[in-house]
């Protein structure tokens, strides 16, 4: 059967089947909305006219249930709000709400989809809508993906364009004069002689009016706040060292926390002896937690100090126990046997690659670790009929599930508070912490008990990006790449991270070859391979997730063919690129960074691109070859992104991906030993300092029908434009990160 032959069966199969799925469903029962989680609490005089807006006399609270973990998610969600609203940031107050199935991420599934972003085509559309359907029926309420803009980009703006009609109609009742006369500013409804109504004084009467519904949202060109440079809400506290985090908890009674649990994670604890630890200063109570043990006292400190005393005896790791046991692993993978996926498979590779002098090169990338800054954490207090938890997490409903299956109560009686978080980059889409301040809690019913890591318990005991290798095979013709074969051999995440979770993980793995596969470029004979490897230690989502090693994996080997066809590197991008907007964006960062222009002695200038999380992002980097090693001196990203909403944060963001991508892939690598990971602490798993961070400009581009996220695409094109501009200066080829494995940075 041809190429063309198997896409039009596997597009039938997969959208047909979509369809069926919404069918069994109801389209009837899709559209009708999750209850309203704040009408439960509402008061006389107060009014939940959607999910998202709280109006009381004494002010207005917008609900922002997407998670902030320091990329300004709160800020981007009020301010989607407010533009509709008519109401100043400065004047409401914000809160992410309770977990609810009302608040489920209605963009999540567009990855889910077996079709690159770039197929805008009637399967794969229908394909993505239909797999809302299970996201909306079973409330999945998570942050992550870079999905919080797409998200809320029209539900919020709906949502603050229905509120703010209600309150309309409620003043045209009260003054009798028509909604289509009145105007709105301030979080006040204006009559024609300029009488003033504030929202706070019409809560009561729009709570007892029909929702109005059916408004059209205003035209970008109308906004006057969105679209311009705002300062984010949580700048000033954070700016003066007052932003509260979930480590700020603070309340009377409060129990201190730590935990063991056994360092080859997932290990068994056999037995443990807490003789010593018992007498220490401070120490309450010492007991046994799933996977080890926990230490109750009067203060974090105590509590570090006292469960370090206790003796156990530990089980051995369920996976390889050292370093170069996972990589021969993934080196064991590339059979046929292991393959997950294969659904880029474009001309004949096979026949060309036969007759032609083949490009070969292997490539790796290690595990890595969150390490956020704000050590993890969690208060729990637990009483015979309610429990309350307090912390920073992506998955509240997950974490209010588990909670409830912990204590054995009903899940409407675990009540979620959710705090700002001090970093996240996927951390916080797990949540054994939780689970483990909730057993300790459970020794101390009453009061509440607050779990924090030590750092050596948080680096060592993360569930880390996944280890990643990828062999490629290409050839080239006539000053042209004309063949391209690209394996990438990884650990299954969705399958890891859901499995902690209770849930199936059926089907391939997208991840495996996210970024790799589903990049627009014309090559004539084009084959992804996605081979999933067993047994391994376990892994969690990582900012940009598969992308982050497949973007390296894809663009460096196709630098590779590039140089070996003679071509430019920039200009062939150009050639093979068939889609549009990342034509536009290769473009833009050419122009950015005078891509052409005569470079100093010893200086390197490499370009990369990667398509992720539909938003198709380019970078250059310049360095220098210096005595003392390499240099990086400038750097340039464009990215589209649809509909850039604050440039200042999207500027933010754009350079914190960069730098984050940049810093590990010069630097980071977690590698275990007897089952045990080497690296413990920022001693010995660093960072990207502020000497070694070059000069960034960034640009976003308009021109996508898709307004997308930005968190995650800065990183995957950071570590192949690194090795690109290494390999323009030096000469020499980097296929393993980290990078200070092989050459000195300065």
């Amino acid at each position: 059967m041809s190429r063309a032959g198997k896409i039009a069966r596997r597009t039938f199969l997969i959208g047909s089947a979509a369809i069926a799925g919404g069918v069994a469903f109801g389209v009837v029962a899709y559209k009708r909305p999750h209850a309203n989680p704040l009408l439960d609490d509402l008061q006389d005089g107060e009014a939940a006219l959607t999910p998202y807006v709280l109006i009381r006399p004494e002010g207005i609270t917008l609900i922002t249930p997407r998670a902030d973990l320091g990329q300004g998610a709160y800020h981007v969600q009020a301010a989607l709000l407010a533009e509709e609203l008519d109401v100043d940031l400065a004047d409401v107050s914000i809160d992410p709400g309770p977990p609810s199935p009302a608040y489920y991420n209605t963009a999540l599934s567009a990855d889910a989809a077996p079709f690159p972003a770039t197929d805008t085509g009637f399967m794969a559309e229908t394909t993505r809508a239909v797999l809302d359907a299970p996201m909306k029926f079973l409330g999945v309420q998570i942050t992550g993906g870079s999905t919080t803009v797409p998200d809320s980009y029209e539900k919020l703006r709906r949502a603050g364009a229905m509120a703010r009609e209600t309150l309309k109609e409620a003043a045209s009742h009260e003054s009798g004069i028509p909604r289509n006369e009145l105007m709105t500013s301030g979080g006040a409804v204006i009559l024609p002689d300029d009488t003033l109504m504030p929202y706070t004084e019409l809560a009561g009467k729009a709570a007892q009016i029909e929702p109005v519904e059916g408004i059209p949202l205003r035209h970008p060109s109308q906004w006057r706040q969105l679209g311009q440079p705002m300062q984010r809400l949580d700048i000033l506290a954070k700016s003066t060292g007052t932003q509260d985090y979930g480590i700020d908890v603070e309340m009377e009674g409060l129990i201190h926390a730590a935990v063991r649990t056994n360092p080859a994670i997932g290990g068994e604890m056999h037995s443990f002896d807490a003789a010593q630890a018992e007498t220490m200063r401070g120490v309450e109570k010492i007991v046994p937690i799933t996977g080890g043990v926990g230490v109750l006292a009067d203060n974090t400190w105590r509590a570090f100090q006292a469960v370090q005393a206790v003796k156990v005896d530990w089980g051995p790791a369920p996976y390889p126990a050292n370093q170069e046991d996972h990589w021969a692993r993934l080196e064991n993978s590339f059979t046929p046997d292991a393959q997950d996926s294969q659904y880029k498979d474009e001309g004949d590779v096979d026949t060309v690659l036969e007759s032609a002098k083949v490009i070969e090169a292997d490539y790796r990338a290690p595990y890595l670790a969150h390490a956020p800054l704000e050590p993890i954490n969690a208060t729990v207090r637990v009483t015979d009929t309610r429990v309350d938890v307090w912390t920073g997490t992506q998955i509240p409903r997950f974490v209010q599930d588990n909670v409830a299956e912990i204590t054995g109560l009903e899940a409407e009686n675990v009540h979620v508070h959710v705090l700002m978080m001090g970093g996240s980059f996927g951390h916080r889409l797990e949540d054994m912490v939780v689970r483990q301040a909730t057993e300790l809690a459970m020794q101390a019913k009453g009061r509440p008990v607050k779990l924090t890591y030590s750092r050596e318990e948080d680096i060592s005991h993360d569930f880390p990006r996944q280890i990643a290798m990828a062999r490629g095979r290409g050839a080239v013709a006539n000053g042209q790449v004309t063949a391209c074969d690209l394996g990438i051999a990884m650990p299954s995440v969705i399958a890891s991270q859901m499995g902690r979770q209770g849930l199936p993980a059926a089907g391939p793995d997208l991840q495996i070859i996210a970024g790799a596969w589903d990049q627009p470029f014309a090559i004539p004979n084009y084959r992804v391979t996605g081979y999933r490897v067993e047994g391994l230690a376990p892994v969690s989502s990582w900012r940009s997730v598969g992308a982050s090693s497949n973007g390296f994996f894809h663009d460096s080997f196709l630098d590779e063919l590039i140089h070996a066809a003679g071509a430019d590197p920039l200009e062939e991008r150009l050639r093979l690129c068939n889609h549009a907007p990342s034509r536009k964006v290769l473009e833009a960062v050419g122009e950015m960074s005078d891509w052409g222009a005569p470079l100093g002695e010893n200086q390197g200038r490499g370009v990369a691109y990667c398509l992720s999380f539909g938003v198709p992002c380019a970078e250059v980097i310049e360095v220098t070859n210096s005595d003392d090693g390499i240099r990086l001196d400038r750097a340039f990203v464009a990215a589209e992104v649809g509909r850039v909403l604050d440039p200042v944060n999207f500027e933010n963001q754009v350079q914190g991906g960069l730098i984050w991508g940049l810093g590990h892939a010069m630097m980071g690598e977690i590698t275990f030993a007897e089952g045990r990971t080497e690296q413990q602490n920022f001693d010995t798993y660093p960072f990207l300092r502020q000497y070694q961070c070059p000069e960034i400009t960034v640009r976003g581009l308009e021109n996508g029908e898709s307004v997308r996220g930005v968190g995650e695409p800065p990183v995957p094109p950071a570590a192949p434009a690194l090795a690109n501009a290494i390999f323009a200066a030096t000469g020499k080829r980097l296929r393993e990160m980290p990078f200070n494995k092989h050459v000195t940075f300065v």
